[in-house]
C-alpha cells in the first residue's frame, strides 16, 4: 500500500511541474521602452508575459546594449518598438539576436513631423493602442476578445488623461504656456495643449547631443526676449548647461520631469502616472 504522504508529495510536484510549464510557454512579448511596456500591458492584460528590454530610469537616446539583450530578443516571440527612429540601437541587436518574431511598430501611421516623442500627446498613444492591439489578435488570434475588450478600455483611460490635463493647463495664464527643454520632445505635447516652445538646451530630437556656443547664446536671447519662466529636464539629463543658462536668465530649473521611462514605483510607474506627474510640474512651474 502507497504511503499517503508520498502521494502528497507527487501530487504537489505535479502541480508545480505543471504550473512552471505553463508559464514558461506563455508567449514572450518585449518592448524596447518601459512607456512601451506599460501600454502593451494593459492591451495584453494578464494573457501574455510583457516587459521592457530597457530598465526603468533610462534613456533611450544615451543608451548602450549588453549582450543580454541580444538574448532577450532572440527569445522573445513579440517585439514592440516605438518607430520613428527612436531606437538608434536596435539594428545592430536584431542583426546579432537571429531568428524570427513578430515586430510591432506602436507608431505606425504617425508621421506628423521628425520628432519621435508621440507620446507625450495621449491622443497619439490611442494609435499605439490600435497598433499593438492589431499586433497581437495577429499573433495569437484565440485572444481577440480579451485584446479588443483591453484596448477599449485603456482608450477611454487615456481620452480621460486628455481632458485632465486640460483642465490643469488652463490654470497657465496663455502668456505664460512658454516650455524651455532640454532637447526637442515636445512637440506634440505643445501642439496639443497650446504651449509655445521657447527653445530647447540641445537642438536636437535626442538627448545625446552637445549644443555650441552660439545655439546656447541664442537660447539665452530667447529666453529673456519672451519671459519664459523655467527650463524642464528630464530627470535622466545632465543640469549641468540648463544651470549655466539659469545663473544668466532668473529662470528656475525643473529637473525630475520623465520622459523617456517609467519609474520604479511613484511618481510615473505607469504611463498615465507619468503624465500626470509631469503636467502638474509644468503647471506649479509656470502658473
Amino acid at each position: 500500500m502507497r504511503h499517503p504522504a508520498l502521494l502528497w508529495i507527487i501530487a504537489l510536484l505535479l502541480i508545480v511541474a505543471l504550473v512552471s510549464c505553463s508559464e514558461t510557454s506563455a508567449p514572450e512579448v518585449l518592448t524596447t521602452t518601459t512607456i512601451l511596456a506599460d501600454v502593451a500591458h494593459n492591451v495584453a492584460g494578464e494573457r501574455l508575459a510583457v516587459e521592457s528590454l530597457l530598465p526603468a530610469g533610462v534613456d533611450p537616446h544615451s543608451y548602450q546594449p549588453s549582450p543580454q539583450d541580444t538574448a532577450r530578443i532572440s527569445s522573445s516571440q513579440v517585439l514592440i518598438v516605438n518607430g520613428a527612429g527612436y531606437e538608434h540601437f536596435l539594428e545592430a541587436l536584431l542583426e546579432n539576436a537571429g531568428g524570427e518574431r513578430a515586430l510591432i511598430e506602436a507608431s505606425a501611421g504617425l508621421r506628423l513631423g521628425d520628432d519621435p516623442h508621440f507620446w507625450l500627446d495621449p491622443n497619439l498613444v490611442v494609435t499605439y493602442v490600435e497598433n499593438i492591439r492589431a499586433g497581437l489578435v495577429q499573433f495569437d488570434p484565440e485572444g481577440e476578445e480579451i485584446y479588443q475588450s483591453n484596448a477599449r478600455a485603456y482608450i477611454t483611460q487615456l481620452e480621460d488623461l486628455d481632458v485632465w490635463i486640460n483642465e490643469q493647463v488652463v490654470q497657465i495664464p496663455p502668456e505664460r504656456r512658454l516650455l524651455v527643454t532640454n532637447h526637442e520632445a515636445f512637440g506634440y505635447f505643445s501642439e496639443r495643449y497650446g504651449f509655445t516652445i521657447v527653445g530647447t538646451v540641445i537642438e536636437s530630437f535626442s538627448s545625446d547631443a552637445s549644443p555650441s556656443a552660439r545655439q546656447m547664446a541664442a537660447l539665452i536671447d530667447q529666453i529673456r526676449e519672451q519671459d519664459a519662466p523655467a527650463i524642464f529636464l528630464d530627470a535622466s539629463d545632465n543640469p549641468a548647461l540648463a544651470e549655466q543658462i539659469a545663473a544668466e536668465t532668473g529662470v528656475k530649473v525643473v529637473t525630475d520631469l520623465h520622459l523617456e521611462s517609467l519609474t520604479e514605483g511613484p511618481p510615473a510607474a505607469t504611463y498615465i502616472d507619468m503624465m500626470k506627474y509631469n503636467v502638474t510640474q509644468i503647471v506649479a512651474a509656470l502658473k
